[in-house]
């Protein structure tokens, strides 16, 4: 039996390599010989860089950096000896960074982000892909810029920054919102930042404006693209200063890693994520992993579950939460139980179906 494993971070409990090793504690206590392959996965936001690296190798590299608050911190992205460099972005301006009574959306940026990517141009990198998510920022991407015009000249236009035009860039997200408006990035994802009703306002206002001096410096206006609105603007900065193109995280890393051919002979795979709902629905992770995966029956497991009915009808051949009806949320994100959890739930899958 051939099973092959790629579930998304549990987020706040357990990353996909925890995860995936329980569900495959799972299988090996119902079929020992079962050949597993257990495969990271991220779409962009925590994971992404380790993904990456499981798959194709390279090197580590550590970069003194930023933070969003602008304290000083090391960060890392991968470099592959052809050139390509995968950020993740909440390395240097991400959430986890900061404590909750921290979060401040109004002063936190993206500079460190920059940092990150300049580095990776000075060292000679022609492809850069940036995770984007978990960001602690809805800065539209001005500290980023800002890091950028630091490392390569503040006393030239930025249409003269001849070595970002040599730099392919990709942005890799799941998001669809536009930057502004009321399904932009501040009134979307400020709340969970930190940011107050007031804020909200105050950061979609900067946002627009911003977006209109940019259109018309550039005389084209990238606010609206999808991906534009995600960690907090920084994707409209990628698409509208740095050309970048936008892609969704998971279907990067499929491709990478050939999941397709990975799965082609196999007898199931197991996604899952922390929550599986309409935003699941939408093109989050495991329905990435459901569309690579050929005629493999695809379970999924997740530490909540609604719209069962509707996942099963994508395609889904299983949809299972792994908490008994209930579990406080405070057990339930306890890393050990959790783990229990999603190997007990595969035993079930695997012995009643």
């Amino acid at each position: 039996m051939k099973v092959v494993i790629a579930i998304d971070s549990f987020k706040g409990c357990l990353t996909s390599a925890e995860a995936g090793a329980a569900a495959a504690e799972g299988v090996r206590s119902v079929c020992p010989d079962a050949d597993i392959h257990q495969v990271l996965v991220s779409d962009g936001g925590e994971g992404f860089r380790a993904a990456f690296q499981a798959a194709i190798g390279g090197e580590v590299i550590e970069v003194p950096v930023l933070d969003p608050l602008r304290r000083p911190i090391t960060a890392h992205y991968l470099l592959t000896p052809d050139s390509l460099a995968v950020i993740e972005m909440a390395e240097a301006s991400g959430l986890t960074l900061l404590k909750p009574e921290e979060r401040d959306p109004l002063n936190a940026d993206t500079y460190g982000t920059g940092q990150l990517v300049a580095d990776a141009v000075k060292r000679g990198a022609r492809h850069i892909i940036v995770g984007l998510g978990g960001s602690a920022t809805s800065d539209a991407g001005v500290g980023m810029i800002y890091a950028l015009q630091d490392a390569f000249g503040t006393d030239v236009r930025w249409e003269d920054i001849e070595v970002l035009k040599r730099v392919r860039f990709t942005i890799a997200t799941d998001v669809k919102n536009p930057l502004f408006g009321e399904q932009g990035a501040a009134h979307v994802f400020g709340p969970q930042k930190g940011a107050t009703p007031e804020m909200v306002e105050t950061l979609d206002r900067r946002a627009k404006a911003f977006a209109e001096y940019s259109a018309l410096y550039f005389d084209a206006d990238h606010s609206s693209d999808e991906g534009a609105g995600a960690a907090g603007g920084l994707g409209y900065a990628f698409l509208q200063y740095l050309g970048a193109d936008c892609q969704p995280g998971i279907d990067l890393l499929l491709q990478t890693i050939g999941f397709e051919a990975l799965t082609s002979d196999a007898d199931l795979v197991i996604t899952g994520e922390g929550a599986a709902d309409r935003q699941t629905l939408m093109g989050k992770l495991p329905v990435g992993i459901l569309h690579h995966a050929g005629k493999a029956p695809v379970c999924l497991i997740a530490g909540r579950i609604s719209c069962r009915e509707a996942l099963l009808q994508v395609g889904f051949h299983e949809v299972a939460c792994i908490n008994p009806p209930g579990t406080p949320l405070e057990e339930a994100m306890r890393p050990e139980v959790a783990q229990r959890h999603i190997q007990e739930t595969v035993v079930r899958m695997l012995t009643t179906n």
